[in-house]
Order: C-alpha cells, then sequence, then structure tokens
C-alpha cells in the first residue's frame, strides 16, 4: 500500500472536483485503453456490448505504486476485451462516492481497496444489492469476507510483517522504528503489528503525515537523533523509504532502512546497500488478477480462492543479491 507523497492534501474542493471528472468517465464509460470512436463497436460507443468494470482505489494521483497497479488491470483489461475505467482518491469519503457512481452507472463489476473498511462497508453493499460483483485488492485482509466481496487479492501485510521482523532478527537488530505515514491505514498499520509481533528487540511506532514529505523526513531525522539505540528504520513506501536514507545521514545515525514496496528508484538504492532489503507485495499483479478475476466470474462462473480465500500476491524479498534481476521488470512498469 502507498500513498503519493510528493503533494500536500489538496483542499477539499480539488478533491471533490477530481470525483467530480471521474464520475464524468464513469457516466461515458471512458476506458484508458481507448478505442476507435468512429467504428459502431468502439468502447463505449453505441453498439458496444464490451464488459464494463470500474477500479476505485485509494491511490493518489503520479504514485509510481498505483501506477503499477494500473497497468496491470490495463493488461488484463486489453486481454478481456473489457472498457475499464481506474479512478482512485485517498480521501476515503470520496473514493466511497466513486464507488457508489460505478453502481449508479451498473457497471459489470468493481474492483475497489478497502483501505479504511469502514468507509466502504456501505458502498459495497449497495453494488452487492444491485447484483455487482465486487473484488477487493491490495488493502482490506481482514475485512474483504466480511464485507461480502467475491475474492480478494494482495498481500497478508500482518504476515509480511512477520516476515520483516524475522529478517531483522537475523540481522542482530535490536531496536526498529516503524514509520506510519497514514493513520488509520489498516494495511500499514498491521505491517508495524507483526512486525512487532516477531522480532525479538524493540519496536517503536512513529506516526507521520505522509502527504508532506518534507515533514516526514523531519519528523524521522528528530526521532533518530533523541535515540541512537534505533538501529533499524521501516518504512512502508518506496518514496518514503529513499526520505529516511537521507534523515540517517542528516541525523549521524547509524541505523538502516529497510521498506515495505518498491520501484525503480528504490531498487537501485537496494543494489547501492543504502536500502537492506524491500518488501514487493507486487502492485501490478494485483490489479491484472482483480480485473481478470471478474472477467472470469462473468464470463465463466470462477471464483478466485472459492470465495473463501485471499489470492495472496506477496510478500517478495528484494535484497542486493537479486535486485539486478528485478531491475529490468521495474524499468517496464510491472514490479
Amino acid at each position: 500500500m502507498s500513498r503519493t507523497p510528493q503533494h500536500a492534501r489538496s483542499p477539499r474542493r480539488v478533491r471533490t472536483a477530481a470525483v467530480v471528472a471521474a464520475v464524468c468517465l464513469l457516466a461515458a464509460a471512458c476506458s484508458p485503453l481507448g478505442g476507435d470512436e468512429e467504428g459502431s463497436d468502439a468502447a463505449g460507443g453505441p453498439g458496444d456490448d464490451r464488459m464494463r468494470i470500474v477500479m476505485v482505489t485509494h491511490g493518489g494521483e503520479g504514485d509510481a505504486f498505483w501506477d503499477r497497479v494500473r497497468k496491470g488491470a490495463e493488461a488484463a483489461a486489453a486481454k478481456d476485451g473489457i472498457d475499464l475505467t481506474y479512478a482512485g482518491d485517498a480521501d476515503a469519503a470520496d473514493q466511497a462516492e466513486l464507488v457508489r457512481d460505478a453502481v449508479r452507472d451498473k457497471v459489470d463489476g468493481i474492483a475497489v481497496t478497502l483501505a479504511k473498511p469502514q468507509a466502504m462497508k456501505g458502498p459495497v453493499a449497495e453494488a452487492r444489492k444491485a447484483g455487482i460483483p465486487v473484488v477487493g485488492l491490495n488493502s482490506g485482509m481482514d475485512a474483504w469476507r466480511s464485507a461480502g466481496l467475491l475474492g480478494y487479492f494482495g498481500q497478508d501485510e500482518s504476515v509480511a510483517g512477520r516476515a520483516v521482523g524475522d529478517r531483522l532478527n537475523g540481522l542482530k537488530a535490536e531496536k526498529a522504528l516503524c514509520v506510519i505515514h497514514e493513520r488509520g491505514n489498516v494495511a500499514l498499520e498491521a505491517r508495524c503489528a507483526g512486525v512487532k509481533k516477531t522480532f525479538r528487540g524493540e519496536t517503536e511506532m512513529l506516526y507521520v503525515e505522509g502527504t508532506d514529505m518534507k515533514a516526514v523526513g523531519a519528523a524521522v531525522t528528530a526521532r533518530l537523533r533523541q535515540d541512537s539505540s534505533i538501529d533499524e528504520v521501516v518504512m512502508n513506501g518506496a518514496a518514503f523509504a529513499l526520505t529516511a536514507v537521507e534523515s540517517v545521514e542528516e541525523a549521524g545515525s547509524k541505523a538502516q532502512v529497510v521498506t515495505f514496496d518498491l520501484d525503480e528508484e528504490l531498487i537501485a538504492a537496494v543494489e547501492r546497500g543504502d536500502v537492506r532489503f524491500a518488501v514487493d507485495q507486487q502492485p501490478y499483479l494485483q490489479g491484472y488478477l482483480a480485473v481478470d478475476a471478474l472477467w472470469l466470474y462473468r464470463t465463466n462462473g470462477n471464483v478466485s480462492g472459492g470465495g473463501v480465500a485471499p489470492v495472496l500476491t506477496g510478500p517478495a524479498f528484494v535484497t542486493r543479491s537479486d535486485a539486478d534481476a528485478v531491475a529490468g521488470f521495474a524499468a517496464d512498469g510491472t514490479r
């Protein structure tokens, strides 16, 4: 899970405008895959009987992580002949409204993230009542079944966190600072809780405002200066990890940085040894499988995981020894 760190949270009116724009896309059955506007079978055009699927995430604009999710979704849509609309909003209320818009538009399927499960409970129930199948991806491992979703594609964040804790034990670390950049995000909370569960040293949680990267860096730097016993900094996103590397240097700390999630620049940091390792939940795969699962359900009645078990896409660890092998895929935007 990740959020766009480059920009501060937009004012409410800006987010509202973004939602309105997305609603227009839904109403027009627009697809990022395009089509022949002059032909009668163009996506969203007269006589079009292509399946329409909407993916609504809590990701912000311009975040490399969510670009990978979207790229995977678009690849599946191209393969299956689906008219796909992607929309994302970090604000839970606005994300919920996007799902309701998709329900009102009577789409054939919805893929949604459950970073804030309570906010999505109502919209998902409305989709189910309308007979629209909904699958989950990326966030909501502990909430998707109770919400009535058809399936789930992502990483078990608690398992991933416990795996990180085990690795820190192997590195003989003594104190870990686990940085959460979005308070209340169930995925981030589960990761750090997982680290704390298996790590034999001390685990401290640090909450920061992820929409302000300078503030994130300043908070990590300050904490490292205050406590020289911190020898591992656990971050929850590639951009945040790179900022933490700078914080370690500024604080004159001997701490090492590890992170969940990766991108091309982060892999290079792992290759250099600036970041010890990264946990890859394979966002491209999450987007791909979520869209493909809806197509399979609509065309063949298939239910991935039988509707009772999640389809796991991680955790996969990327270390200095294998970073080079992953770098090529990252350059293509698929890892």
